[in-house]
C-alpha cells in the first residue's frame, strides 16, 4: 500500500465524509458535528486484488470528476484492502466515493465489506449500491474494529463499480436526546403517554427485556412455556411480553384469550405489552362472500405469489371494493379487542402490518412476503394511514403507541409512513441461520447489529426511538454498550428462537438479564402507567364525578364516572352509522341514516370555568323497523357492534346527543339511567361475556 493518509487526531465534518449517501439518509443524527478520521486515501493507493485495476475510463467511457491518478475499476470479484491501527475498540464508518455505472435508474448491484480484527475475529456484510451516473459518497456502514491492527477489504460482489477514494472515521455515538417522547395521537390516554415517556427515560442508557408468547393455542395450550424457561434459566421475567391478535378475524376467528392475558400481564403483573397482527385473508378471495366463515387452512397472511391468493392489496385502500370492506371488517374485529384494553386502562405498543418490506422484492416484481406489502411502498403507506385513522377516529382508540417495522435496504425510506404516523421504529433481527455477520457458521449470533441500528436512527434523523421488536439471539451487553447500539428493547420469537442452544446460550442470556444494563419485570416502576404522563404536552379539564344533564327529549341522565378529556382535541370525527356488508343478513331491510352536527354546547369544569366542547347531534330521519327496541343499537344500523360503544361513551362524556330511540336502546341495564354501567354491559355483550340485553336490574 502507498501513501495512506492516516490522520490520528484530525477532524473533518460529516459533510466532508459524505453528503450524498446512496441510501439518501441524513448524517445529522450524530452526537457531534464532526467525526474523527483515521484514514483518507485514494482507492488506487490501496492493495488491489482479484481483478481490481486502476483506470481512467471503462470501455472508452469517461467518468470525469475523480481525484488522484485515476479510479479503481472493480468488475465482479475485485477487491481493495487496507490495514488500520484502531486506537480503541469501537465502531468506525467506511465511506467511498464511487459510481455504480452498470444498470439503470432504480437498480442496484451488490458489493461486500469484511474485516479481520486484531483479536482474530471476523465480520462481513453484503451491501447494495444503487445505480448512479455521477460520483457519490456511499457508506458501507459502521464496522466494529478492535484495538490494534485491523484489515478491511471492500468491493467485490455482483458489482461492476468504480471507486475513487475512501474515508474511514470513528462513528460518533447517536444523540439519544433527539428522540421524542410525545405521541403522534394528541388524544392519547394518560397510560399511553406515561409509557412513552418512561421508554424515553431509559432509551440509550438501558435495554428493556422482552419475550414473544406463542399464539393460537400452541405449546399444547401452555402460553407460559417460554416464561417458565426464562425463570428457570435467568431467575427473571421480561419487562415486555409480546402478543398477537391473529385469531381475532372475520374468517375462522376464535377467542384465544389474548386480550385477557394482556390485561393480566399489564394490570396484575405490572408488565408492558406489545402486539403484532398477523391478519389473514381468504386465499380464494375472488369467490369469497363477505361474512362467510373460512377454514384457517384456506387463509393466508403471505403475499399473493406465495399463497396464490386473489386478494389485491391495492384495492384494500379503495372505498367500495370488496377488499376494502373485508379490511374494514377485520379492523372492527381488532378494534373490539383494543377497546377492551382501553376500557381497562391498558396501553399497548402496537406493531401492525409488520415486516412490510420483507424479502426486499426477491419475488421478482418488488413484492414482499406478507400481503400488506405485496403492492409496494405507496399502497402500504396508505394502508397504514387508513388503519391509523380508522382506529383513532372511527373507533376512538387512544391507548396505542404506533410502532413501524422497518428494514435497512437501500429503498427502505420509501416505505416509511411519515413521522406523523409513527411513534417508534422497529427492526426484526434474524441472523443465525442467514445473514451472519460474526464470521461463524452456526450457533448463537450475539452481534448488536450496530450498523442497522445506526441506519434506522438516521431514517428519522434520530427523532424516533428504535427497538428490536423480534429477534433470535439476544445481543450481549458488551456488544450493545461498546458499539453504542441503544436498542430500546429486545424480544425473541417464541419456541426454539428462545429455548434452543442453536439460538441462545442460556448462560450468556442470564448474564444479560441480570446485568444493570437490562431492565426486567421486577425492575419496572410500579407506577409506570401514570407517573410519567406529566402535563406539559396536554391541557385537560376534569368533569365533576357526578353530572346531571338533560337530553333533547327531556330525559334526565346522570353520569357517575369521572371523565377527563383534552381541551384542544375537539371531537371532529364523523358519527354517521355505517353498514358492514360482511355481517348483514338478507332478511334485513335497508336503513337510511342522516346526521346533523352542531357545535354549540359547552361544559363547566370543577372550578366553574366554561370550556368549549363539540357536541355531536345525531338526527335520525328514517330508520328501519329492525332498530325499534334493539337494545345496544345506538347508531341505528340494525345491529350491535363496537361503534355503538363509542356512541354510548361519547354521550356519557357529553360530546354526543342522542334522540329518544337511541336513548331507549342505550339503557342496557334497564334502570332508566344512562351511565358507565351501560357501557360496561354493552361491551360485555359484544365480547359474549353475557348473552342477552338488557341486563335486568337487581331487586
Amino acid at each position: 500500500m502507498k501513501r495512506l493518509f492516516v490522520k490520528g487526531g484530525a477532524l473533518v465534518t460529516a459533510a466532508a465524509i459524505g453528503t450524498a449517501l446512496c441510501s439518501s439518509l441524513p448524517m445529522s443524527t450524530l452526537a457531534a458535528d464532526e467525526a474523527e478520521v483515521l484514514v483518507q486515501s485514494e482507492c488506487e493507493d490501496l492493495t488491489l486484488a482479484d481483478g481490481a485495476s486502476v483506470a481512467t475510463n471503462v470501455y472508452g467511457t469517461e467518468y470525469p470528476g475523480y481525484t488522484g491518478e485515476g479510479f479503481v475499476w472493480v468488475p465482479n470479484s475485485g477487491t481493495m484492502t487496507l490495514t488500520v491501527d484502531a486506537p480503541e475498540t469501537g465502531m468506525y464508518r467506511l465511506v467511498s466515493k464511487c459510481i455504480m455505472y452498470l444498470g439503470a435508474e432504480g437498480e442496484t448491484r451488490e458489493a461486500a465489506v469484511s474485516v479481520v480484527r486484531s483479536d482474530e475475529s471476523t465480520w462481513s456484510k453484503t451491501v447494495k449500491i444503487a445505480y448512479t451516473d455521477t460520483w457519490n459518497d456511499y457508506s458501507f456502514g459502521d464496522i466494529k474494529l478492535t484495538e490494534g491492527e485491523n484489515t478491511i477489504t471492500f468491493g467485490g460482489g455482483w458489482g461492476f463499480c468504480i471507486y475513487d477514494s475512501m474515508t474511514l472515521s470513528r462513528t460518533p455515538a447517536p444523540d439519544y436526546s433527539k428522540a421524542t417522547d410525545t405521541l403522534i395521537d394528541p388524544e392519547a390516554t394518560t397510560e399511553a403517554r406515561s409509557l412513552m415517556k418512561y421508554l424515553k427515560s431509559v432509551y440509550g442508557s438501558h435495554i428493556l427485556s422482552g419475550q414473544q408468547e406463542i399464539y393460537g393455542g400452541g405449546n399444547d395450550g401452555n402460553m407460559e412455556l417460554e416464561f417458565e424457561w426464562l425463570q428457570e434459566n435467568t431467575g427473571k421475567q421480561p419487562a415486555i411480553r409480546g402478543f398477537d391478535f391473529m385469531n381475532y378475524n372475520p374468517l375462522y376467528g376464535w377467542e384465544d384469550g389474548t386480550t385477557e392475558r394482556i390485561i393480566d400481564w399489564t394490570n396484575n403483573r405490572n408488565g408492558i405489552a406489545t402486539a403484532s397482527w398477523h391478519i389473514n385473508v381468504p386465499i380464494d378471495f375472488e369467490n369469497y362472500t363477505l361474512g362467510d366463515a373460512v377454514d384457517w387452512k384456506e387463509c393466508s397472511y403471505k403475499n399473493y405469489q406465495a399463497s396464490n391468493s386473489t386478494f389485491n392489496t391495492a384495492n384494500a385502500i379503495v372505498e367500495g371494493t370488496k377488499e376494502y370492506e373485508y379490511f374494514m371488517a377485520a379492523v372492527e374485529d381488532l378494534a373490539e379487542q383494543l377497546l377492551i384494553l382501553q376500557e381497562n386502562n391498558v396501553p399497548l405498543l402496537f406493531r401492525p402490518l409488520h415486516e412490510a418490506q420483507g424479502n426486499e422484492g426477491n419475488y421478482g416484481d418488488g413484492t414482499a412476503w406478507f400481503w400488506w406489502g405485496d403492492r409496494g411502498p405507496e399502497v402500504y403507506k396508505e394502508l397504514w394511514k387508513l388503519l391509523y385513522t380508522t382506529l383513532t377516529e372511527t373507533y376512538g382508540l387512544h391507548n396505542l403507541i404506533w410502532e413501524f417495522n422497518s428494514y435497512n435496504y437501500a429503498n427502505s425510506p420509501e416505505w416509511y409512513p411519515g413521522d406523523e404516523y409513527v411513534d417508534i421504529v422497529a427492526y426484526d433481527k434474524y441472523n443465525v441461520d442467514y445473514n451472519r455477520d460474526d464470521g461463524l457458521t452456526s450457533g448463537p449470533n450475539v452481534s448488536a447489529i450496530t450498523a442497522i441500528y445506526n441506519y434506522l436512527v438516521e431514517l428519522t434523523d434520530g427523532k424516533k426511538m428504535v427497538a428490536m421488536s423480534e429477534n433470535d439471539t439476544v445481543p450481549t451487553v458488551e456488544n450493545l454498550t461498546i458499539e453504542n447500539a441503544g436498542w430500546l428493547y429486545f424480544c425473541p420469537w417464541y419456541g426454539d428462537h428462545l429455548m434452543s442452544e442453536r439460538y441462545q446460550d442460556p448462560a450468556t442470556l442470564s448474564e444479560t438479564y441480570n446485568s444493570e444494563y437490562c431492565i426486567t419485570l421486577d425492575e419496572l416502576p410500579e407506577d409506570w402507567k401514570t407517573a410519567y404522563a406529566g402535563s406539559s404536552d396536554i391541557t385537560t379539564t376534569t368533569k365533576p364525578a357526578e353530572t346531571t344533564t338533560s337530553a333533547a327529549d327531556g330525559t334526565t341522565v346522570t353520569t357517575t364516572a369521572t371523565e377527563t378529556e383534552t381541551e384542544s382535541a375537539t371531537t371532529t370525527a364523523t358519527t354517521e352509522g355505517t353498514k358492514d356488508s360482511s355481517t348483514e343478513t338478507s332478511e334485513k331491510s335497508e336503513t337510511t341514516v342522516t346526521t346533523t352536527v352542531t357545535t354549540a354546547a359547552s361544559t363547566t369544569d370543577t372550578e366553574g370555568t366554561t370550556t368549549g366542547t363539540t357536541v355531536t347531534t345525531v338526527d335520525t330521519t328514517t330508520a328501519g323497523s329492525e332498530t325499534e327496541g334493539l337494545c345496544g343499537d345506538l347508531n341505528l344500523d340494525g345491529k350491535v357492534s363496537v361503534i355503538d360503544v363509542i356512541y354510548l361513551n361519547k354521550y356519557i362524556i357529553q360530546t354526543l346527543n342522542l334522540n329518544e330511540l337511541q336513548l331507549a336502546n342505550a339503557d342496557c341495564c334497564d334502570d332508566a339511567v344512562i351511565n358507565s354501567s351501560d357501557s360496561t354491559v354493552l361491551m360485555e355483550y359484544i365480547v359474549e361475556l353475557i348473552k342477552t340485553l338488557p341486563v335486568q336490574p337487581e331487586t
